[in-house]
């Protein structure tokens, strides 16, 4: 079964860890605009993040975005998501598409490196994100990325997405440069109003690039 090249653009919202209210706070980003949400909980309750990811899916449904789960292949696999991102440390491409099947989005992280991107995109990387791009409250030791690596990636033929203490006001910078999706994490859900600042996010979009 061939492999659709993946359309991403916009705001790509990452969930914070353990939170009472996940689901309330996914809900208003997607009420806000963002266009892929990923589960992201590095935490070992593995009871808890099942149940969660599986209202997440639910979520997602409704709002016809994709869930992705981050590094976790099998809890990607049991609650339905639509794909999977990969650290370089977690499972390789081909052996997530083979557990979640050929129309899986299987996404990856490129950190600073251009040549790991360009190995990704060839080994079928459905999206390459790079970062972090400014300092990160949620990895303040993440290696940095550079403006310059999205034009350059631009010829891998793969959505770009930047991640890495991304807000409103640095944004714009990102998206010019060639980031098909801005991936925010603490400026997003650790806004007083979630659903505003998803808006004000998603609405870059709609001014910068065509």
């Amino acid at each position: 079964m061939p492999h659709h090249p993946l359309t991403l653009r916009g705001l790509y919202a990452v969930t914070d860890g353990p939170r009472d209210d996940l689901v309330e706070a996914c809900a208003a980003a997607l009420d806000g605009g963002a266009r892929v949400l990923q589960y992201r909980d590095k935490s070992g309750d593995d009871a808890r993040r099942l149940r969660e990811a599986r209202a997440l899916q639910a979520l997602c449904a409704a709002h016809r975005v994709p869930l992705i789960v981050n590094d976790d292949v099998e809890l990607a696999a049991a609650v339905g998501a639509a794909g999977v991102h990969l650290g370089e440390d977690d499972a390789g491409i081909a052996q997530a598409r083979a557990r979640l099947g050929a129309d899986a989005i299987v996404g990856v992280s490129c950190y600073d490196s251009i040549d790991r991107a360009r190995q990704l995109a060839a080994a079928g990387a459905d999206y390459l994100a790079f970062g972090a791009f400014f300092p990160s409250p949620t990895k303040p030791r993440a290696r940095r990325a550079t403006i310059g690596l999205l034009r350059e990636a631009r010829t891998f033929g793969k959505p770009l997405v930047a991640i890495g203490g991304i807000t409103p006001d640095n944004a714009p910078v990102l998206v010019e440069a060639g980031a098909d999706c801005v991936a925010v994490i603490s400026a997003l859900f650790g806004a007083a109003d979630v659903r505003a600042e998803a808006q004000r996010l998603a609405a870059l979009f709609d001014t910068t690039r065509s």
